[in-house]
């Protein structure tokens, strides 16, 4: 197993919310020796001028990140994507949030049953969703709500326009057998 790849990615999955050299230690069942080296080992990979992103430690939370040099272009992309119309997975995910904010990214992929970090990252950029704090559970995940440009960009005063769920109500049957008589 090559512990650079898996520390790699687990960078990628975790997003803004980063790992400390606990959590590393822990995923990668390692020593703290081992763990310093294989983020020192990330970090000059990284420091390669063919590379976009960097590994960067905020207080005490290591997190990839994109190369300051780069900014401009970064920029330029983020006025690119505005105006556009937004992708249903967008769409998706604003309306997960929307119904039960504030919520975090981990519910909001469960309820979405797929990665949400990229879109929750494009949802801030647009300024439609704000990080709001941080929910009292381990790990202190970040939580999230619409903003007052989600509710000027699809005209509504409050959240409280927003139209009802109507969930399925199941008939129930009384003449049910168990299968297993």
């Amino acid at each position: 197993m090559n512990k650079i790849a898996v520390l790699e990615g687990a960078l990628f999955i975790v997003g803004e919310d980063g790992l400390n050299i606990n959590q590393v230690m822990e995923i990668l069942d390692i020593d703290l020796k081992e763990a310093k080296s294989l983020l020192e080992e990330l970090v000059t990979s990284y420091e390669k001028d063919r590379r976009g992103i960097t590994l960067a430690l905020f207080g005490n939370k290591f997190k990839l990140t994109t190369k300051p040099e780069h900014k401009d272009y970064y920029e330029k992309l983020i006025e690119t994507t505005e105006g556009r119309e937004l992708s249903p997975a967008a769409l998706e995910t604003l309306v997960v949030i929307a119904y039960n904010e504030p919520i975090t990214r981990i519910k909001i992929d469960e309820l979405r049953g797929v990665a949400s970090a990229h879109i929750i990252r494009r949802l801030i950029a647009e300024d439609l969703i704000e990080s709001v704090g941080r929910e009292d559970t381990p790990g202190r995940p970040r939580l999230y709500k619409t903003t007052e440009t989600f509710l000027d960009y699809f005209g509504l005063t409050s959240l409280n326009e927003l139209p009802e769920i109507i969930k399925e109500k199941k008939e129930e049957n009384n003449d049910e057998q168990n299968l297993f008589e």
